[in-house]
């Protein structure tokens, strides 16, 4: 059995959206050029739906709220699959990460 590391962010941890990045709407999903590096992304639109919400500084735990209220899944899949895509917006630099440290 594989264990899967277990994440470093937590649901208090407040993001934005990095500068330097070009989105566009194609077909209801979001598709985005990072300036910097050259690279097209495609968000998807449950992707595109969290990169809207990351326009202005927000935590975690509040776009899992806002999107757990739009879809039909439970709050902790919800949780999980934002924190994953989270962690890959993270790893490209397309968003700045605030942590709360205790």
């Amino acid at each position: 059995m594989i264990m899967k590391a277990k994440s470093i962010l937590s649901i208090e941890d407040q993001i934005v959206q990095a500068k330097g990045n070009v989105v566009s709407d194609m077909d209801g999903e979001k598709v985005m050029l990072n300036i910097t590096k050259g690279k097209y992304y495609n968000l998807g639109s449950v992707g595109g739906d969290i990169w809207e919400l990351l326009q202005s500084p927000t935590t975690i735990g509040q776009v899992v709220m806002k999107l757990h209220e739009q879809y039909d899944v439970t709050e902790e899949q919800c949780e999980r699959h934002v924190i994953q895509f989270i962690e890959k917006l993270l790893k490209e630099d397309l968003i700045i990460l605030n942590s709360k440290e205790v």
